[in-house]
């Protein structure tokens, strides 16, 4: 039985097999639990996790399991399915802030019902994640319900945007950890917990979860730039066409010289001084091409390399085992795929 993690082959086998049976029993608890809701709910509910999706964080935590002595326990199935909910309730909310017309390549809730039919379905979600962490016990519930308030607070932040006087590569990153790192060091978190890991080695997989999930954002926001010079199949740009500046854009529009002039041209509004959607495809280009060769995309690559030197560090205080190799591999592929 073949299992695969973020697009990695971990290849067939046992462990491969135990991580394949694992998330077998997350989907069925997510769909029984979605499913057990009053009729007018249960299609809205349903929507997104019927859609698929890679199950990130589920096989996050189940993968933390195995450095405790009870992987296999129901308590860590429930986490796990916990976290899932938590995720797809927070992607309802964020397809109707976005006016979003697609998720997972069907149509979002919000454009096959309506924003308050999505919105909700996100808030049911949050609901039955609720009820089943109860189930874990006092502790879990504090967890999670620390999770659900940095979610909030990194959604609330990216809309208000940079305070005045503030340091927008900071707002950034912290934007970044409460929307994605967040979530994903309580997968680490969950997962060992669960699985009777001592303290030490739970805080090592939340710590491991923290770094993970903000290089990979870093990596996904590297890659929308990157992509306009290869065959990846992805369409470049994406993030300068709504107007959202990403690492590599903050640092290379504090550089000096004529590109990173023409760069604050290109992107930044000469009035407010607020980000600028740019929606002419040659000035797309341009400014994809000027960020490729610039200083802050060389910078955005070191810091995720520096993210990756940190989870590799974590991962050397934690015991051998496929577990290990497997985040081993998830750390190598996420700076290796931005080239």
């Amino acid at each position: 039985m073949k299992s695969t993690f973020a697009g990695l082959d971990l290849g067939t086998g046992e462990f491969a097999g135990q991580l394949q049976q694992a998330l077998q029993r997350v989907e069925d608890l997510l769909i029984s639990e979605l499913s057990s809701g009053d009729d007018i709910l249960v299609e809205a509910a349903t929507h997104l996790a019927k859609a698929g999706g890679k199950r990130f964080r589920p096989m996050f935590a189940i993968l933390a399991s195995h450095f405790g002595p009870n992987p296999a326990s129901d308590e860590v199935i429930t986490s796990a399915t916990v976290l899932e909910m938590t995720h797809l309730a927070t992607l309802y909310h964020d397809d109707v802030m976005d006016d979003a017309p697609l998720r997972r390549g069907a149509l979002s809730a919000n454009a096959r019902w309506s924003n308050s039919i999505a919105i909700l379905a996100g808030d049911f979600l949050f609901a039955r994640a609720s009820h089943l962490v109860s189930t874990l016990g006092p502790e879990a519930v504090r967890i999670i319900a620390d999770t659900f308030a940095e979610l909030v607070t990194g959604q609330m932040r990216e809309t208000v945007g940079v305070t005045k006087g503030g340091d927008p590569i900071e707002h950034y990153l912290k934007v970044v950890w409460e929307k994605t790192g967040s979530l994903i060091a309580t997968a680490g978190r969950f997962g060992a917990y669960t699985a009777g890991a001592d303290e030490q080695t739970v805080t090592t997989l939340a710590r491991l979860g923290d770094v993970v999930g903000t290089a990979f954002q870093v990596s996904d926001d590297i890659i929308d730039i990157a992509s306009v010079t290869d065959d990846s199949g992805k369409t470049p740009g994406t993030d300068l066409r709504e107007g959202v500046h990403t690492l590599p854009v903050l640092l290379a529009l504090t550089g000096d010289g004529p590109d990173a002039a023409r760069l604050r041209e290109l992107l930044v509004d000469p009035e407010t001084g607020t980000p600028r959607a740019l929606t002419d495809d040659a000035e797309v280009d341009e400014a994809l091409h000027l960020l490729v060769d610039s200083s802050g995309m060389k910078e955005a690559q070191a810091r995720l390399e520096a993210m990756a030197d940190e989870a590799r560090g974590l991962l050397a205080g934690l015991p051998a085992g496929p577990a290990n190799d497997a985040f081993s591999a998830l750390v190598r592929y996420t700076v290796d795929r931005v080239g």
